[in-house]
């Protein structure tokens, strides 16, 4: 077990022996807030240790609490998205919401009542994770003002991450008019992913690594980029990615008609006359959406998402290139993108033998890794990987 494990699993066990004396609604709570906690990839806390590794830290302990606690932030953020989004159901099972709706279901509750009381539930959930998680950076036993830097980090990212989600669901009402621009998709991507995904994993390693204010501010370029890219990808994933590899199907991003960079373009083109009956429809059944998935080819927005989306994979490699950052850490954010590019292609079905849009890219290379030393990792390769294997399962 790694040493973010263990610190998960203790706080944890600390939340569960709270329901001694707080009784079965508090256990029946942190429990399904547990399980929403178990089997994730952890990639913002492998991305925050290498991170670490490639400033220079040396000082595990303090790490492995603030990486716990990054991934109990994300258990907050995603128990909290799916009370927002109406969803019962997660990676195939049901979530912390559709653990008590379904309890209240067995108990003869009408079905308004019980999908309410799962709401609440959820709420709650994300309310411990999201305390826990700030009470573990807070005592993760770094000097003070080290920990000082690391609260202003995680509160700056929750703010961003709260206006992102406001402003995600805000994308499907018109404004003035107006539908939802490309631009206001890559904000939300930036807003809800990029900042808390990857901008504070950047930053929070490099602050424990002792590394000079201006490489901490050098990093918020790096995480934006990344993310935004890590997310437009993901987009087109959840539309043309093989089920088979990405753990979901392509019909519910569609029936759902989420506003991102992909449906924005379409809307913009003369497609969007046909387009406009598919999406959003929530009966939309596979022959449908094979033809929203051919007019969003055909009108070029698969193109245009995948060509943004590796704009923004290499400004964050230019990015992280410019002093006073290290060749390390440039390695080792050249070496996850890459990942993510390999990841997506293979899950579209588009790479290189295939000449599909992500593999035809402008500027799509391949940029080698410095070589570990024998029996050794090099520094973010496992970051690298979780990022990869993030994306491909769409958690």
């Amino acid at each position: 077990m790694t040493g973010v494990e263990q610190e998960i699993q203790r706080v944890l066990d600390e939340g569960a022996a709270r329901s001694q004396r707080l009784g079965p609604g508090h256990r029946d709570l942190w429990a399904a807030l547990a399980g929403a906690v178990e089997g994730g990839k952890r990639f913002r806390p492998q991305l925050l240790t290498a991170t670490h590794q490639a400033l220079g830290g040396t000082e595990p302990e303090p790490v492995d609490r603030v990486g716990a606690a990054l991934e109990l932030l994300h258990t907050a953020f995603v128990v909290h998205d799916d009370v927002i989004d109406g969803d019962e159901v997660r990676r195939g099972r049901l979530n912390v919401s559709g653990t008590f709706a379904a309890t209240a279901r067995r108990r003869g509750a009408a079905e308004g009542v019980a999908h309410h009381y799962g709401g609440a539930a959820g709420l709650l959930a994300g309310d411990l994770a999201l305390v826990t998680a700030t009470r573990m950076i807070a005592r993760c036993g770094a000097p003070e003002g080290v920990t000082d830097r690391l609260l202003d980090l995680l509160e700056d990212a929750v703010h961003a991450s709260a206006a992102g989600e406001l402003a995600d669901v805000g994308l499907a009402l018109p404004v003035d008019g107006h539908a939802a621009s490309v631009a206001d998709a890559v904000r939300v991507a930036e807003l809800k992913t990029a900042v808390y995904s990857f901008r504070l994993p950047l930053q929070a390693g490099a602050v424990l690594a002792g590394a000079p204010a201006g490489a901490v501010t050098a990093l918020a370029p790096v995480g934006r980029h990344l993310g935004i890219g890590f997310q437009l990808l993901d987009d087109l994933l959840g539309v043309f990615g093989d089920p088979q590899r990405t753990g979901k199907g392509t019909l519910s991003d569609l029936r759902e008609g989420k506003p991102t960079a992909l449906i924005a373009h379409a809307r913009s083109t003369g497609a969007w006359s046909e387009l406009r009956d598919l999406v959003g429809d929530p009966a939309l059944d596979d022959r449908g959406a094979d033809r929203a998935r051919a007019l969003l080819t055909d009108c070029g927005a698969r193109d245009r998402v995948s060509v943004l989306a590796e704009e923004f994979l290499e400004g964050a490699l230019a990015a992280a290139g410019r002093t006073p950052l290290t060749p390390a850490l440039h390695a080792m954010i050249a070496g996850m993108a890459d990942e993510i590019r390999q990841a997506a292609a293979s899950a579209l079905g588009t790479g290189p033998a295939a000449g599909g849009a992500l593999a035809g890219a402008p500027g799509r290379t391949s940029r080698a890794v410095p070589a570990a030393a024998p029996g050794s990792h090099a520094p973010g390769t496992s970051a690298q990987q979780a990022a990869a294997r993030s994306l491909a399962g769409r958690r």
